[in-house]
């Protein structure tokens, strides 16, 4: 019998009372875990299971009734507890302890500003999903913070390293860089962008010599929004031979980035060299809230006809910073300290805490025009994708939009009347909301800056959904940019 269908009423002497289905939760990573307590009579082991895109977390589910209960994990063969709950030293030595109520007035299932989302223990299903509510006072000690001297201090060395580290070094030993002519019809280099698996690419214009600008995913964006209103001077037909240097002068108009007379301001490429260091590449990107610069190298005084070397990214730096501090990671305090105690990343308000950029989520039913203008005017480059419980499913991000170019999908679909889901499956097939551990990289509230620095460095990973343990409920997210705008600012 799984350990979801286990009755534990006559063992914790509540034969007859309502059970409830309760969740107990190990957010501390292990090879195998279990867990036992009072309501096994401490000689069952239940074996939990790694949760579905953490596999650092595991689960398993009991029917408890309502009262008082001890607990403890058996982490690769060890007695262990969670220092993070409420616990007590008992004839099992530290266990952690839980009071369930059967009163119906629990706390609602989002955890307070002070408590953790590596909670050991939430109630499970439709009818109870609510946090269990604990007869001890430990949950409500307030997170841990960092001194001003430790926060500067971790900040000056991440910014001399980045300083004294250049942007040759983050170069392939090998690899490949597409640029793409600015003559070529927009059709055609969306389809590149498809082909190669690229969301962005430089522009050059051979009457320049010169690199003068990127196509990117946002572009594609602002063009299907065009061909999607009526009475757009961007039709269908155009697209098959308006040039993306066209493109690029009808965007300007169409974003208002003009100046006085009428004249078209054009903003001049942002690239780095070679011998520019990490900082001032970062920084570049930053300011100029741009994906990636690509890094040139010109052997003529005038700079004509430069080589493209790299596009270099967030992703990119980040992990050389980790890479130079993964075995001395104490030398910066900061990064042992929560994220739900740093004052980065875009948060799900709380009851009671003050205003904040708003995260924004959809439904898979939602239209993909819905995502398209939250691209465009929130200015988020993802989108979580959750149920109905906002528990999450997916995530679209700016760089799906390519996938519109398979087969000239874009030319025959309706933006209101597309869902995200529909729009998923273009890329995902075949598709399953199972299978989102490739795409959806999570990780908790209570996960360390340098844990999830960790995982932003790996390829492909631009940002992370935090997650609440077990129900996967979205919290918050978590981008490069913004452990960057942290560290530097």
């Amino acid at each position: 019998m799984s350990a979801s269908g286990m009755d534990y009423g006559r063992e914790s002497g509540g034969a007859g009372k309502a059970l409830t289905p309760a969740r107990f939760v190990w957010p501390y990573g292990g090879r195998s875990v279990y867990l036992s307590g009072s309501f096994t009579g401490w000689s069952e082991h239940l074996p939990m299971t790694p949760v579905e895109g953490c596999p650092t977390v595991f689960q398993t589910i009991c029917s408890l009734p309502p009262g008082y209960h001890q607990y403890k994990f058996i982490v690769d063969g060890e007695w262990r507890h969670d220092e993070h709950q409420p616990f007590v030293t008992g004839n099992y030595g530290i266990v952690n302890t839980v009071l369930l109520n059967k009163e119906p007035d629990y706390n609602p299932a989002v955890l307070s500003p002070h408590m953790t989302s590596g909670s050991s223990m939430d109630v499970d299903n439709e009818v109870f999903q609510r946090v269990v509510r604990v007869s001890d006072s430990t949950l409500h000690e307030p997170l841990p913070k960092i001194s001003e001297t430790d926060l500067e201090v971790s900040r000056h060395r991440i910014s001399v390293f980045l300083s004294t580290h250049m942007a040759y070094e983050l170069l392939p030993e090998s690899g490949k860089v597409i640029a793409l002519d600015v003559d070529l019809p927009v059709k055609q280099a969306f389809h590149i962008l498809y082909e190669q698996g690229i969301s962005t690419a430089p522009l050059w214009d051979f009457s320049k010599g010169q690199f003068v600008g990127v196509l990117s995913a946002l572009d594609f964006i602002l063009i299907m929004r065009e061909l999607g209103k009526h009475g757009s001077n961007l039709t269908e037909e155009e697209l098959e031979t308006h040039t993306v240097s066209a493109w690029k002068q009808a965007k300007l108009y169409l974003t208002n980035q003009t100046i006085e007379h009428g004249k078209i301001f054009s903003k001049r490429l942002v690239q780095a060299g070679p011998d520019e260091n990490l900082k001032d590449v970062t920084l570049k990107i930053l300011q100029n809230r741009i994906a990636t610069v690509p890094v040139t190298h010109s052997t003529s005084d005038d700079g004509s006809y430069p080589q493209l070397l790299y596009l270099a990214s967030l992703s990119e730096v980040l992990k050389l910073v980790c890479r130079y501090f993964r075995h001395s990671a104490s030398s910066l305090p900061v990064l042992q300290l929560p994220i739900c105690s740093l004052p980065f990343g875009t948060w799900v308000p709380k009851i009671g805490e003050p205003n904040r950029q708003q995260l924004a989520i959809l439904r898979p039913n939602s239209s993909l025009s819905a995502a398209l203008n939250l691209f465009v005017q929130a200015e988020v480059s993802s989108i979580p994708i959750v149920d109905d419980n906002d528990s999450l499913l997916d995530v679209y991000s700016r760089s799906d939009i390519t996938a519109l170019a398979k087969d000239k999908i874009y030319t025959h679909i309706n933006l209101e009347e597309m869902t995200i889901h529909q729009a998923l499956q273009l890329g995902q097939e075949p598709y399953s909301y199972g299978a989102t551990g490739q795409r959806c990289h999570m990780c908790l509230r209570s996960d360390s800056l340098h844990k999830v620095m960790e995982r932003l460095a790996k390829p492909g990973v631009r940002r992370v959904v935090i997650v609440e343990a077990g129900s996967k409920r979205v919290e918050g997210i978590i981008s490069v940019g913004d452990i960057f705008r942290f560290l530097l600012s």
